[in-house]
């Protein structure tokens, strides 16, 4: 079992990985704002940070096997946030990517498209940033897992299927749920197979 330290524990995505990683036996430090809108779960210790704060952060990070960040990347810095693990001392660093960066045709992605939504633009725009970032860490095992474009609430089905760079359609559209989101990205942690490498998960 691993000691995990969960950047962005008590938000959407962030919970449901809390839940995945205390169901299958993982101690875990989930890092929050506010720690307490962290859900109290075995294995599960709350703490409070702040993202801009580097040395605090890294001192939060310190003595664990991996971190996790799921946060917004508008309402957080790629540099500080690399940085603070860096400092720490732990070598693996996971993130919830978006959807973004992933190409709908070779050399096109999907935030570049018309009929990508405005609203979303920026988020996305800084996401793609986030992981050009990572591709030139090469002191740190990261892996940036990117949802399909419906990344919504929903069941845990552990139905899904895995890509590289490319949008994952169906004939229902580009869509995965939190909960199985969850599951690829503790299953990376427990099974390491995208190292340096994004990866993608859809129905």
């Amino acid at each position: 079992m691993a000691k995990v330290a969960l950047i962005g524990a008590s938000g959407a995505v962030g919970s449901r990985l809390l839940g995945e990683l205390s169901d299958r036996g993982h101690t875990v430090t989930g890092i929050a704002r506010n720690p307490e809108k962290i859900v109290g779960l075995p294995g599960v210790t709350a703490r409070k940070g702040d993202l801009f704060d580097e040395k605090g952060l890294a001192d939060l990070l310190r003595g664990h096997d991996l971190v996790v960040s799921s946060v917004h990347f508008l309402d957080s810095d790629a540099d500080t946030l690399v940085a603070a693990v860096r400092a720490s001392g732990v070598k693996r660093y996971l993130v919830v990517g978006g959807a973004g960066s992933l190409e709908v045709a070779p050399g096109k992605r999907l935030v570049d498209t018309p009929e990508f939504p405005a609203i979303y633009k920026a988020e996305a725009q800084k996401g793609a940033d986030f992981l050009d970032k990572l591709k030139t860490v090469g002191d740190l095992d990261w892996t940036f897992l990117s949802p399909s474009a419906m990344f919504v609430p929903g069941e845990r089905t552990g139905k899904f299927r895995l890509g590289k760079d490319t949008l994952l359609t169906s004939d229902k559209g580009s869509s995965i749920s939190f909960e199985d989101y969850a599951i690829v990205m503790v299953d990376e942690i427990e099974k390491p197979a995208h190292n340096r490498q994004r990866f993608t998960v859809g129905y």
